[in-house]
């Protein structure tokens, strides 16, 4: 299952850049197509800071950050023993988004982002939607399929 996942992180990674290729050679600089008029547009934005332009020009310790994050979620994707769908899916999606940022930073010093939705002003990209997603499904799993023990139940069941 592990090569399963690692493969399609790849193909997420590479989703994400190629998309943004085509992006940058149709719509830089001043391109915007307009999808669904009133609703979905694509429009080209250099992104130097976190996702939705937060923490703009801290681009050197967001890709610290970044690639902390990245080798963590790998780390647990590896070791930890009892994954469910939402578990494995949060980690391809992270890791996915994550690395595929990533690239754009250390390429370019910056993100594209190129969605832009009206009910939701910033921009964002097909990695920012990976993670986004990647940790509701994290959340799923920790809320629902992650076993709880708080170690009362073992002190419990040693007295009878």
């Amino acid at each position: 299952m592990l090569i399963l996942s690692l493969v399609l992180m790849v193909l997420g990674i590479a989703a994400d850049q190629v998309i943004k290729y085509v992006v940058v050679e149709n719509l830089k600089p001043d391109g915007v197509v307009t999808v669904i008029p009133g609703f979905l547009n694509f429009v080209y934005v250099e992104n130097r800071g976190a996702a939705f332009g937060m923490l703009n020009g801290f681009t050197t310790a967001l890709t610290i950050i970044t690639t902390i994050c990245i080798v963590a979620v790998l780390a647990l994707m590896i070791f930890y023993q009892k994954h469910s769908f939402f578990s494995r899916a949060a980690a391809i999606l992270i890791v996915s988004g994550g690395i595929g940022n990533l690239v754009d930073r250390f390429i370019q010093g910056y993100v594209v982002d190129y969605i832009q939705v009206s009910f939701f002003p910033p921009v964002f990209n097909l990695a920012d939607c990976f993670v986004v997603i990647g940790v509701i499904l994290f959340l799923i799993h920790f809320l629902f399929f992650m076993e709880k023990d708080d170690g009362r139940e073992k002190v419990i069941r040693r007295r009878r």
